[in-house]
């Protein structure tokens, strides 16, 4: 009941307009979650910052108040959940994600397709290039420090099939980028908000588009990028039931992120 009167409270202000109402030549696109196991080393290290964040969590719940210490603790766990090298570059271990990347790209640059790589983490896309270094795959690069006429002739270069990987920072490849040469999309890790990652998706699955786009989630199993998703699909069910479409985003509580980083939650 208070749904349906929320609905009505808001739909005089909401206009909706989504890209599959209004574009019906898109071709068709599949969303893959793809599970990625750890080693033990890894889930090791994961295990010690994960307990580290909920400490601090939990002490941040008598204060009142969520600290900067304890966000910046939580950032560093999804590093964890992305390679342990990108928080100890001496790490001598297996990065499981990287090696999973790797082996995802290999036949689909043999097959003469290309691919757009996301992660919201720049020193994550470094260990990526140094893979991809060793194992003698083309890429090209964009962060928020290349200068767009740098930028530019990038994207000409991928869009004339002249390079099949493109490595993108998701905070600097969200918008703007027209790269319909690619029919794969990669997010290496989840975003706390997935309509950021839907923006990066599109710079592939929209006009001028000609072959179906192939969507990957790369997610560490038992860790906090698992509990993120189930997040995004219990908020996105009551935002697409109130808002029809509308992006939303919302403070996350002390609560929330308590549930996201303890060991036996389930959200």
């Amino acid at each position: 009941n208070r749904k349906a009167e929320l609905e009505r409270m808001v739909k005089p202000f909401m206009l909706r307009r989504t890209k599959e109402a209004v574009l019906d030549e898109l071709p068709d696109k599949t969303e893959i979650y793809q599970t990625v196991q750890l080693t033990d080393d890894e889930m090791a290290m994961y295990e010690v910052m994960r307990r580290k964040a909920e400490d601090l969590l939990l002490a941040d719940r008598k204060e009142e108040k969520i600290s900067f210490n304890t966000l910046a603790e939580i950032t560093k766990l999804r590093q964890a959940a992305c390679s342990p090298k990108i928080l100890d570059r001496h790490w001598h271990g297996k990065s499981s994600k990287i090696e999973a990347i790797v082996e995802a790209l290999e036949p689909i640059v043999e097959s003469g397709d290309a691919a757009l790589v996301f992660s919201q983490f720049t020193s994550f896309l470094t260990l990526v290039k140094e893979a991809l270094d060793r194992e003698n795959i083309p890429y090209l690069y964009i962060d928020g420090s290349v200068p767009v006429r740098e930028r530019i002739l990038m994207v000409e270069k991928f869009q004339n099939n002249l390079c099949p990987v493109f490595l993108i920072s998701l905070k600097a490849g969200g918008l703007g980028l027209n790269l319909t040469r690619a029919n794969y999309v990669f997010h290496l890790d989840p975003w706390w908000n997935p309509a950021i990652e839907q923006q990066a998706t599109d710079r592939a699955h929209r006009i001028g588009q000609q072959r179906a786009v192939t969507v990957y989630h790369m997610l560490a199993a038992n860790t906090i990028e698992e509990k993120i998703k189930r997040m995004h699909e219990r908020k996105r069910d009551l935002a697409e039931s109130i808002l029809e479409g509308t992006d939303v985003s919302s403070k996350m509580t002390g609560e929330e992120l308590l549930e996201l980083v303890s060991k036996d939650s389930n959200i």
